[in-house]
């Protein structure tokens, strides 16, 4: 008999204020329902068997008492992909203009894609992406 692999269901995020958190998620498309901004945990099915996951600082620290955030800089990282690399630049632009902090500009990164880096409300970086032309 052999065994099965774990596979990868859930990305969960640690947010401090889950509204302002959903706010800038459903931005990127991310389908959270209204009445999930006062909840303690919440998932958005993605779709293949993937969830996105949001959790409360508080509701960690319900099972964790010692949990601290982490300092130094994220230590993971989300990407969107955008179909062009005029919609890197277009919902860098739209996040930034929301008040959201811009981490890096759009520019054309050497491994052939338009890049852009945003931060979430809790400091998480969010890349988006696109192919770049064929030159």
């Amino acid at each position: 008999m052999t065994a099965m692999a774990p596979r990868l269901s859930v990305v969960e995020l640690v947010v401090a204020d889950m509204a302002a958190t959903l706010a800038f998620y459903r931005r990127l498309g991310i389908d959270a329902p209204p009445e999930a901004d006062d909840q303690p945990h919440v998932e958005v099915d993605l779709g293949g068997g993937l969830r996105l996951a949001f959790d409360t600082e508080a509701t960690i620290r319900s099972f964790d008492p010692s949990w601290t955030p982490p300092t130094g800089g994220p230590r993971s990282a989300l990407a969107f992909a955008c179909d062009e690399p005029a919609e890197v630049d277009a919902t860098y632009a739209a996040l930034v203009d929301a008040g959201y902090r811009g981490e890096r500009k759009p520019w054309d990164a050497f491994w052939g894609q338009r890049y852009a880096t945003v931060q979430d409300p809790d400091g998480g970086s969010v890349d988006l992406f696109a192919p770049l032309p064929a030159q």
